[in-house]
């Protein structure tokens, strides 16, 4: 085993000034090309009349303009100052209706505004107090007089007279504020609100329900007596945990559990900042297979004899995957009965279950159920419609996330609401008075990346679908307060941001807002990544990527290829917004080409494309990349394939391992950070989502701890030692594996650090030297 190469063996092994100072030139380029993309940020403010609003924008490193867009029109006013747009009258608020508590500026919101008016006879002086609590001068507002002055929604302001007394103590909103200067604040502090009992009483306020060391009590507020709740359930199912009300008091719900101990894990802090020993520090980390609570509701009614207690037969839901002692209880506007949900251990089976409220009765609202796994944690999500007795409910069954109509009494579904060859990504709105819904969709265009999100809207039954956004990119949205109009901002990694003004209703374009002007940042060296389509394994799915040069990129020279990886089933990691990519950028700055691919097994391209993970994490959708990196270098010979690295972090770091376990063939180098090299050892909400449970023979198959002997290549492994994501011994066991099969490998641990090790400054450094080292740029 080698430690990590100091910076003065790297530059003695490229043996060159030159290579020297691209090194230097790496590490200083996310500060050489800092704010140098003008034009693209807008945050609406917008006015009372929801019909116009303003915003800041940069147009320069040291210049600004504020605008007022008439939302109907479109008409634009521009202006170097807030005050000289001539807003129309916001909200106004008097000084001798705030108060003199100070305190310091604890958050940064939108851009906002506030305009003082001074009805005092004298100057008064302007203070904003920053996040330490310091009072710093801004201006001064004269006897009679008004000053503009441009802030955050959250930014605390301090009014001072001019012989010194305080007047008042401002914080600022999210809008434009007028603040009347007509006296002095009131003078005392305002007290601090007594914390009350949690809120377990009833909605009619007649009683109360505490747990009281895994017993019921109940107590009636107007007699001020408490009893304890006789159940069938003995001291081994003690209760936890809030209790559930019905609406119209007639009932509640308790949850009830045995108790299940808790894997601990230990970590050691070596070198604690204010102690010469170290630290031992224990965390509670449920790991995959470990025992988990089975809670069960309980049914209490309330009648003339006193509480009813009423079991819940759990047939319907034997073996919960839950870390709580508790459910998440919804009544029925009604009160006739109340709905939990099941997520069946192993994540292949998905209930929503109402239980009857008069007799306890189950039944499935809806039922899902998948032969690999059911995506719990981003496609679940539903909206209740208790007005007409309908459930919006999302789901995969036809192999694409899309939307669908339950009639909640009969638990059948009445139609499915969108369809095609598409995923929804997101729902955000849900208008019950028109039956539309509101949401965002990907993979609409075929002519467009398959990831782009689109805003869109859709009835209940169906029809009158239409995609409201329009330009080739991702496209993130906000709305106006009346929902009349949205801005729309969409971009790529190779298109700078443009903002548009769009009316909701049809997806017109009133105008355009803003277009990003990236100019100064391409001079200073920066290159937009370039994008790139290749065909997978199967020779017929499309997978995107893109590829970033070195700014001193000479095409007929060859450059080693370096890959950054996470394919963590949960996310399509490759950004598909503009950014700046920091860290892709140092890297190729060294004299690689850094390429960063989607592959099959990650999340957002339907079912099939996603089940490439099930059962099967070291796939790492490795074929698919090794295809799209070949399919460029045909097109780019530039491209040393001859030379190809690896690095990731968390499930990157377990990739980049397993590149040097199964591909070493492709891959020659790899620098693997905090992996989760073996999913027995990481947490068990992420692991068992994708691996299945019980533990059985394919966790074995993708650990890269088993499959240590198999190493080929150069291998650097790092971790923080205090990392409480992924269990460090998830990559000490694979260091104990290694040295048993006598493979060379560097390992660093890295002090005081916990996730993602390698983007500490060390880390990073450690992991561009090895780079350099062994591919040789």
């Amino acid at each position: 085993m080698r430690n990590a190469v100091s910076l003065l063996l790297l530059f003695a092994c490229l043996g060159s000034l030159t290579a020297q100072d691209r090194f230097e030139q790496a590490l200083a380029l996310s500060k050489r090309t800092a704010n140098l993309v003008f034009r693209d940020r807008v945050e609406p403010q917008w006015l009372p009349d929801g019909k116009s609003f303003w915003y800041r924008v940069a147009t320069g490193r040291r210049t600004q303009e504020f605008v007022l867009i008439d939302a109907e029109t479109g008409e634009r006013k521009t202006a170097p100052d807030l005050a000289e747009l001539k807003l129309p009258e916001t909200d106004t608020v008097k000084t001798s209706e705030l108060t003199l508590r100070l305190r310091s500026t604890s958050r940064t919101g939108q851009s906002s505004g506030l305009k003082f008016v001074n009805k005092l006879d004298q100057r008064v002086e302007l203070f904003w107090i920053n996040r330490d609590g310091e009072h710093i001068p801004y201006d001064s507002i004269p006897a009679g007089g008004e000053h503009e002055q441009h802030t955050f929604g959250g930014h605390v302001w301090l009014l001072v007279e001019a012989g010194g007394g305080r007047l008042a103590v401002v914080e600022a909103q999210n809008t434009v504020q007028t603040i009347v200067i007509d006296g002095k604040a009131a003078t005392r502090e305002t007290p601090a609100r007594r914390s009350s009992p949690r809120g377990n009483n009833s909605p009619d306020s007649k009683w109360s329900v505490s747990i009281d060391q895994g017993r019921v009590m109940l107590r009636d507020r107007k007699e001020n007596t408490s009893s304890q709740l006789k159940t069938p359930f003995d001291e081994k199912l003690p209760f936890h945990g809030s209790i559930a009300w019905a609406p119209d008091s007639s009932a509640f719900v308790a949850t009830c559990a045995a108790e299940v101990a808790k894997r601990t894990v230990t970590i050691v802090e070596s070198a604690p900042k204010n102690e010469l020993q170290p630290q031992l520090k224990e965390i509670t980390y449920v790991k995959p297979g470990d025992p988990l609570p089975k809670p069960l509701p309980v049914l209490f009614r309330l009648g003339e004899m006193g509480a009813e207690c009423i079991e819940v037969d759990n047939e319907l839901f034997p073996n919960p995957f839950t870390e709580s002692y508790s459910l998440d209880i919804e009544w029925a506007p009604d009160s006739s009965e109340f709905y939990f949900d099941y997520n069946q251990r192993g994540h292949q089976l998905y209930r929503i279950l109402a239980v009857n409220a008069s007799d306890g009765k189950v039944r499935t609202v809806v039922e899902e159920t998948s032969p690999t796994f059911i995506d719990y944690a981003q496609k679940t999500w539903r909206h209740w419609l208790p007005e007409s007795g309908e459930l919006l409910w999302m789901s995969e069954r036809d192999g694409w996330c899309h939307l669908w109509l339950y009639e909640i009494a009969t638990g059948q579904v009445k139609h499915q609401v969108t369809h095609g060859s598409w995923p929804v990504r997101d729902v955000l709105h849900v208008d019950a008075e028109r039956r539309e819904i509101w949401f965002m969709a990907s993979g609409l265009r075929p002519e467009e990346s398959p990831y782009h999100r689109h805003l869109c809207r859709v009835n209940f039954d169906g029809s009158s679908f239409q995609q409201l956004t329009a330009g080739d990119g991702d496209h993130r949205i906000q709305f106006s307060p009346t929902r009349e109009y949205f801005v729309d901002r969409w971009s790529r990694v190779d298109q700078p941001p443009v903002h548009e003004l769009r009316r909701s209703r049809t997806g017109e374009l009133v105008c355009v807002l803003e277009q990003a002007d990236a100019s100064e940042l391409m001079s200073a060296g920066w290159s937009l990544p370039e994008r790139f389509v290749a065909k997978g394994r199967d020779g017929q799915t499309d997978i995107h990527g893109f590829l970033i040069k070195p700014s001193h990129f000479d095409p007929s020279r060859k450059y080693p290829v370096v890959e950054e990886i996470y394919a963590g089933p949960h996310s399509a990691a490759v950004p598909k917004e503009f950014g700046m990519l920091n860290r892709q950028h140092a890297m190729a700055e060294l004299g690689f080409i850094v390429v960063q691919i989607d592959g099959m097994g990650t999340n957002h391209r339907g079912k099939a494309f996603h089940d490439a993970c099930w059962k099967n994490l070291k796939d790492a959708g490795f074929p698919d990349r090794i295809a799209w990196i070949k399919a460029a270098a045909a097109e780019r010979p530039w491209m040393d394939l001859s030379r190809v690295g690896i690095y990731g972090g968390s499930a990157g770091g377990q990739n980049a391992l397993r590149a040097l376990l199964d591909h070493h063939d492709f891959y020659h180098v790899a620098v693997a950070d905090c992996g989760c090299h073996d999913n027995r050892m990481d947490k068990i909400w992420w692991n068992e989502q994708w691996m299945g449970w019980p533990v059985d023979e394919s966790y074995a198959r993708s650990s890269n701890r088993d499959d240590a002997h198999k190493l080929q290549g150069k291998l650097l492994l790092l971790v923080g030692e205090l990392d409480t994501n992924v269990d460090p011994a998830s990559t000490t066991q694979v260091v104990g594996a290694l040295q048993k099969a006598g493979k060379a490998f560097d390992f660093m641990p890295i002090m005081g650090t916990g996730h993602g090790s390698a983007e500490t400054p060390y880390g990073s450094r450690l992991r561009m030297e090895f780079l350099v080292r062994h591919l040789k740029p």
